[in-house]
């Protein structure tokens, strides 16, 4: 696919990272995920590396049967990515209390597919106005549906970190698939973790999607990100992806 692509993580103020990052680029599809970690002793981060790298394992078994019935294909596609996550902790129980968020796009000439859970988020933007985001599955966001904060409180909730869906070694997967139609030439996706747009205003994502935008943009935004929190900054992620 003919794509612009860049990505950057920051421990931020903490001692270990527990994001982490994967991505595939090919000529018939590409595929872009942030993991957030959540669990001490080194669980966190572990759970979101693990839960990437089977992602990535097993692409090129599922990236051929997209083309029929693409959001139940990538169900069974996550479910295989979390038993790989299982295998890899390797019988430690300890780790299997371990949880991740996940947000993940899927691109290819047909169709865009996001799977999130938790609330790392995906972003589809034009350079008029940010198309639409992912839905956090958090206490905060379902203040934000009662109409009880606004857009720009999210971030800031003092509940933002209570989620109500992660990814665990122990149960089955609950993340939320959806279905779009394809990128279109200029569009520009950001997928990330809580400890980037957390800090980060709604025009200040959109100077993301201008046509002069890219890399020099995204890492000024994601300094920015770890410096508003005064020595209290989460770690960070974030990809950004455009279509040419």
């Amino acid at each position: 696919m003919e794509l612009e692509f860049y990505q950057l993580s920051s421990a931020g103020d903490r001692a270990l990272n527990q994001d982490h990052m994967a991505h595939i680029i090919q000529d018939d599809y590409a595929l872009f995920v942030v993991a957030d970690g959540l669990g001490g002793h080194h669980g966190g981060e572990k759970a979101s590396r693990f839960f990437c790298q089977g992602l990535m394992q097993c692409a090129d078994v599922y990236s051929k049967r997209m083309a029929l019935n693409p959001a139940e294909t990538f169900s069974s596609w996550i479910t295989a990515a979390v038993d790989e996550m299982k295998r890899l902790f390797c019988g430690d129980k300890l780790l299997y209390g371990a949880h991740t968020t996940c947000a993940i796009l899927y691109l290819n000439q047909g169709l865009t597919l996001t799977a999130h859970c938790g609330d790392s988020r995906i972003y589809r933007m034009n350079s008029e106005q940010i198309l639409w985001r992912s839905k956090d599955h958090s206490v905060a966001q379902q203040l934000l549906h009662q109409g009880r904060i606004s857009e720009q409180d999210v971030g800031r909730h003092p509940e933002q970190n209570l989620l109500t869906r992660t990814l665990n070694a122990k149960k089955a997967h609950e993340v939320e698939i959806n279905l779009y139609p394809a990128i279109q030439k200029g569009e520009t996706f950001i997928v990330c973790s809580d400890g980037f747009w957390g800090q980060v205003k709604q025009a200040e994502l959109l100077d993301l999607a201008q046509v002069d935008s890219g890399r020099l943009e995204l890492s000024k935004l994601a300094g920015l990100s770890v410096l508003r929190a005064n020595g209290k900054a989460d770690n960070m992620t974030v990809q950004w992806v455009r279509g040419l």
